[in-house]
């Protein structure tokens, strides 16, 4: 099986330093056996509580939105970051669902996912995909959705915690074709290049040589360059990963045909950086 194996279970996960964790994941497996419903109203109730404590969240997401939107007046701004932390306890309920929900439980959540036939496409050429997306709130749950209809992959970073490390990894195996540690590069190459397909987030700051700084809301913002090698080195498709609210808007996903955004950005010396077009 490629990418990461399914952890087996070892003594030092019973470590008392490891309680807390645990008791965590008591609580996330009790969550995920609400009814969908009741997920929906708890995580709109956790978010009014967000919304009332005062945290670095609050200052970065007020930072974000004055840059991104410095059309809109302060009024507009705020309640964009109000609704922006209320999210976060729809996400922790998702997450729930994602991670430790039955099949059943998530079979139940409405969705409508849209261009599998631009996926089937792309496969049909014996090409890996790669669906490029973002770390929005809504993701766990999103790829577990879209794990019913097609197989995928996906590409992580391993937690600070063992236990929610072991638990959450072995979950995500239950669902997902594979899951690849972030620099296992080699063995995600392969996959693709045996036609697998990969979810795949760069939208991340990793504070390394493979960032580049590129135009994000008209504001430079560092992204990691690891999309274009990928499929450069797979000759891996593109496409652009689905995107889904579950119980918040209009539970919807949509697989589409273009290349995100048309480009990839990469390195390019000291002179900066260009965009170059990667496949089709």
């Amino acid at each position: 099986m490629p990418g990461t194996p399914r952890p087996h279970f070892t003594r030092s996960l019973l470590s008392p330093l490891q309680w807390p964790a645990w008791l965590g994941v008591g609580v996330t497996w009790l969550i995920a056996r609400l009814p969908y419903a009741v997920l929906m109203w708890l995580g709109r109730r956790l978010g009014d509580l967000i919304l009332l404590v005062n945290s670095a969240r609050r200052d970065v997401a007020q930072t974000n939105i004055a840059l991104c939107f410095p059309e809109l007046s302060k009024p507009e701004q705020e309640a964009l970051v109000d609704a922006h932390l209320r999210d976060i306890g729809l996400m922790l309920m998702e997450f729930a669902l994602g991670w430790m929900g039955s099949n059943r439980a998530v079979s139940k959540v409405p969705v409508t996912i849209e261009g599998l036939e631009h996926l089937e496409a792309a496969r049909a050429q014996g090409k890996g995909v790669l669906l490029v997306g973002g770390h929005f709130s809504h993701l766990e749950l999103c790829a577990r959705l879209v794990s019913q209809h097609i197989r995928i992959a996906g590409m992580y970073r391993q937690m600070d915690s063992a236990a929610f490390e072991w638990t959450v990894l072995r979950a995500r195996l239950d669902y997902a074709d594979a899951m690849f540690d972030k620099d296992d590069i080699r063995g995600t190459v392969k996959y693709l290049r045996q036609g697998g397909t990969l979810w795949y987030a760069p939208d991340q700051d990793m504070r390394s040589k493979d960032n580049v700084f590129v135009p994000f809301f008209g504001v430079l913002a560092a992204t990691i360059t690891a999309t274009h090698h990928l499929a450069r080195m797979s000759g891996a498709r593109l496409r652009h990963a689905p995107g889904c609210s579950a119980g918040r808007f209009s539970q919807h996903g949509c697989l589409e045909r273009h290349r995100p955004h048309q480009w990839l950005y990469r390195a390019n010396g000291p002179r900066g950086t260009r965009a170059i077009p990667v496949g089709t």
